[in-house]
């Protein structure tokens, strides 16, 4: 039986990042995470570096055909990002 002030943990861990204000970086890491899952374990095996700053995903990818076709899937994959994070996490995809 539950009491009024009982949580489940994902209520928890969701009232912590709030509190301590680490949502948005916890997501930034989560695409971080997932990235092989949002691209395909090819990609993801090019992809040199990955990282998210003011809502920029950059990108250091090794091989130029996939870069390009990245590319071309950009407003795609920023979509599926924004999606799995249910909010505006990337807004733009910058190579470097």
């Amino acid at each position: 039986m539950r009491k009024t002030n009982d949580k489940s943990l994902k209520e928890a861990i969701e009232q912590m990042l709030q509190v301590y204000k680490i949502k948005k970086r916890y997501d930034e890491t989560s695409v971080i995470a997932h990235w092989p899952e949002l691209v395909g374990k090819m990609v993801a095996s090019r992809t040199k570096e990955l990282f998210v700053h003011d809502k920029k995903l950059f990108l250091r990818i090794e091989s130029s055909v996939i870069k390009n076709e990245l590319m071309l899937m950009r407003s795609q994959i920023i979509n599926k990002i924004n999606d799995e994070a249910k909010g505006i996490l990337v807004e733009e995809i910058i190579f470097l």
